[in-house]
């Protein structure tokens, strides 16, 4: 059964594509969801003359997921999960879960359909995530999985760390001073 499509159908086509698809699914998704139209001559008709207007959206979406790879490419995005004793997680990180971070961290807003995990996250460390965003343009960020005492020793690593470098900041300028008075001690 010949159908327009009226959006786009991951793994059919884009909106005023015209596919062949099984008769149930038509009749029983795509044409009471009003994701498509049946093909009659009236409709390819109407179809041609909104070609143009179809032409101006279709660029606009592709230069919008284009600007949102570019926004997320070689980003990298914690989740943070509960964590067993071995690196197990409890349960799995989720699509839903990795789209928040990425909109927390980035503030891109992706759509949980669009991230494509391939398999179950159930361990802690890095992952590689691909995200489509629109057809054939897709994207890689780097998940970084850590339970929620991760993300304490993490912020605590770097709190002493800032400390340690203002405390060395601190004594060398109190050497610095130190000096500047032996200094001046001597030249009396």
């Amino acid at each position: 059964m010949k159908v327009i499509l009226l959006q786009e159908l991951k793994g059919k086509g884009g909106e005023g594509d015209v596919v062949d698809v099984a008769p149930g699914f038509a009749n029983n998704y795509l044409l009471p969801e009003r994701i498509a139209i049946l093909a009659t001559k009236g409709n390819l008709k109407q179809l041609e003359e909104r070609k143009h207007n179809i032409a101006k959206r279709e660029e606009k979406r592709i230069a919008d997921a284009n600007a949102t790879k570019a926004a997320l490419d070689g980003a990298a995005i914690k989740v943070i999960a509960q964590v067993g004793d071995e690196g197990q997680l409890f349960g799995s990180v989720t699509a839903q879960m990795i789209a928040d971070s990425i909109k927390e961290a980035t503030g891109v807003e992706v759509d949980k359909r669009r991230v494509e995990l391939g398999h179950a996250i159930k361990t802690a460390g890095e992952h590689e995530v691909a995200i489509s965003l629109y057809r054939e343009i897709k994207t890689t960020v780097k998940v970084i999985v850590g339970g929620e005492n991760d993300a304490v020793v993490a912020e605590e690593a770097e709190a002493a760390e800032a400390t340690e470098v203002e405390t060395a900041e601190v004594a060398a300028d109190s050497e610095a001073v130190e000096e500047a008075e032996a200094s001046e001690e001597t030249a009396e």
